[in-house]
């Protein structure tokens, strides 16, 4: 039986966006419970604020609201996705100083991290102060007016405002709590601070990445460290899973005479030990510790990058090739191609045969590669459907008839009274047919929604809105 949908203004509901609507267009079953389940919700004291000018109605989390108290990578990150694929994002930030990510790093003609622009895309910047009691009412209002709310701090410190799960949940059954953290909200651990490069090292990840030691298999000197946050974002992309795992199981819950709301508990420790692969069964049933491993993979062969003859323009900078011939047709095409069929047989017709003779079959390949420029191993072992690739940079990345064919690479305005300019930004994967994920506008001025959510979405007058400005509450 499809939706009844209620007029926007009706008193027993608010109206639904067309992406939520049951019948022909949107029938499979995931979509059905996801959009069933908000349709079934209690919207009285609610406002849908999300608009086609907003989030194109075919985005599958356009009518979802989203409520970011997070800060810097982690819990934004998460919130960039949900923004993404359509959901109204609401980011609460500190007045004055806002997200410290604003800026991190590189900063451009405002003062303002290109990073930021990208982090906070298409989301709604509101400045208030957590710290003081009617601040923490304001986020709770928004928090009640909500689907889903992020939050990456300390295990502990909502509980200590009154914004916990225990604290809302009451007020808003169908909230989906989304809770980042360096360890989880439970366990020994979990009072700890939590840094990505901490938690990576705890997970066994920078274990595996460095130069080995030739005697002992384990590291020779400190482990490498990919020169990026990289356990925050793979934190992120757990959060953002599970917030929509969270949204479709929600129906089931309530159907079942349950609350539809829960707690998403990630943390980044897990999140790494999630991209781990098989080192925790190879331990348990081999007794077997990986460790680093340096540019190649432990028990795969060959899969390594390989030195090359510098490019012409660039004489003095060195050149390599990444190969990935690890199946067995392949790496028979890979020893045609370089002149070694004398590695081809059964002594090396499989992946362990290889294994065990790593060293000869890596240096054969070597001494191939050292001759060529890594354009020319690439035109060969493409010519035969051998997987090669440079080691790019971000301006090849940019640059690339690939990303360029694939629209990968934005030019997203960043608008200024005397103009602005476009700050270019990896667009959102996955690529869903029919869905328009293009980035609907960077990452926002600091309190840019101030009014629009405060007094548009909550109804503060202007004259409370003036005094809250004045005593700190919210920024100006």
């Amino acid at each position: 039986m499809p939706i009844q949908i209620l007029p926007k203004w009706c008193a027993t509901g608010r109206r639904l966006p067309t992406a939520f609507r049951t019948g022909p267009r949107n029938s499979s079953p995931l979509w059905t419970s996801l959009s069933s389940s908000i349709a079934s919700r209690d919207y009285a004291s609610q406002s849908n604020s999300i608009s086609p000018e907003t989030a194109p109605q075919n985005l599958p989390l356009a009518g979802i609201r989203v409520l970011e108290v997070g800060q810097v990578i982690a819990g934004p990150f998460c919130g960039q996705l949900l923004g993404h694929y359509g959901a109204e994002v609401i980011k609460v930030e500190p007045p004055e100083v806002g997200d410290p990510l604003r800026v991190w790093r590189e900063r451009d003609l405002d003062g303002v991290s290109p990073w930021w622009r990208s982090i906070a895309r298409n989301k709604k910047s509101v400045t208030i102060d957590m710290r003081k009691e009617e601040g923490r009412r304001l986020v709770k209002q928004l928090a009640i007016k909500s689907d889903v709310m992020i939050e990456n701090f300390k295990p502990g410190t909502l509980e200590k405002w009154n914004l916990g799960p225990a604290d809302l949940h009451p007020l808003n059954p169908s909230l989906i709590f989304t809770r980042v953290s360096g360890y989880g909200q439970t366990g020994p651990w979990s009072s700890r601070p939590g840094y990505a490069s901490v938690c990576e090292a705890e997970s066994g990840f920078r274990y595996i990445n460095g130069t080995p030691d030739p005697d002992t298999g384990a590291l020779l000197g400190p482990p490498i460290r990919p020169n990026l946050s990289l356990g925050d974002s793979v934190a992120g992309l757990h959060a953002a899973f599970g917030t929509v795992l969270a949204l479709l199981a929600r129906k089931s819950r309530e159907a079942q005479g349950q609350p539809g709301g829960q707690t998403v508990d990630v943390s980044i420790f897990e999140s790494m030990i999630n991209l781990m692969e098989g080192i925790i069964p190879e331990y348990d049933r081999k007794g077997k510790i990986r460790g680093p491993s340096g540019s190649s993979l432990t028990g795969i062969v060959p899969t390594n990058a390989y030195p090359c003859k510098p490019a012409p323009e660039a004489p003095t900078v060195p050149a390599y090739i990444v190969i990935g011939a690890n199946s067995d047709s392949i790496y028979s095409r890979l020893m045609t191609a370089i002149g070694r069929t004398d590695l081809i047989g059964p002594a090396y017709a499989q992946n362990h045969h290889r294994v065990e003779r790593q060293a000869e079959i890596e240096d054969a390949i070597s001494a191939w590669t050292r001759e060529r420029t890594a354009e020319e191993v690439e035109e060969v072992l493409r010519a035969v459907s051998v997987p090669a690739g440079r080691v790019l940079n971000v301006k090849d990345i940019v640059e690339s008839e690939h990303a360029q064919a694939r629209g990968l690479v934005e030019d997203v305005p960043v608008p200024k009274p005397d103009g602005g300019w476009s700050v270019k930004m990896s667009r959102a994967v996955p690529m869903l047919e029919g869905c328009d994920t293009k980035t609907r506008w960077a990452g926002p001025e600091l309190g840019e929604h101030n009014r629009e959510v405060l007094i548009g979405e909550l109804g503060l007058g202007e004259e409370e809105f003036g005094r809250l400005q004045r005593e700190g509450v919210i920024g100006k």
